[in-house]
């Protein structure tokens, strides 16, 4: 049974799920196809796993808050000549429960199993909590 394997990133610069939707909007963040894309210096190794269905969970204030499903890797070439890798996302984000999680530097593998659930479509349009209060009710496991 094929395996599926989500990647978690920290947002830099990002304040809340709005930012992120926001900076996506900008045609910086689009390839050519109009999809929002996050480019990043290595590809995955375990692409296979990552496209089964697959995820980007977005850190965001040191929580984990939403994610988008990866559609796609596309090799791109920087204007200083280095090979990258360009995650094509699909452009609806999804807020997840709050997780807390710790800066870390580029990306990490993450199982679908450790992976926070998506708040139901009922709560994703509600007024998010702090950050701070929604790390600490996630801490003991109130989120």
């Amino acid at each position: 049974m094929p395996v599926t394997t989500h990647l978690l990133k920290l947002s830099a610069g990002t304040e809340s799920v709005d930012s992120l939707i926001d900076w996506q909007a900008t045609r910086r963040a689009h390839g050519n196809d109009g999809l929002p894309r996050h480019v990043t210096r290595m590809w995955p190794r375990r692409e296979d796993e990552v496209l089964n269905g697959g995820s980007i969970y977005w850190v965001i204030k040191g929580l984990i808050q939403c994610r988008q499903r990866i559609l796609r890797f596309d090799p791109v070439t920087g204007q200083d000549g280095i090979n990258r890798c360009a995650l094509v996302l699909d452009p609806e984000l999804i807020r997840t429960a709050a997780a807390p999680k710790r800066a870390f530097q580029g990306w990490r593998y993450l199982a679908a199993a450790d992976a926070p659930p998506d708040l139901p479509k009922t709560r994703a349009d509600e007024e998010p909590l702090p950050p701070e209060l929604a790390g600490a009710l996630a801490q003991i496991g109130v989120l």
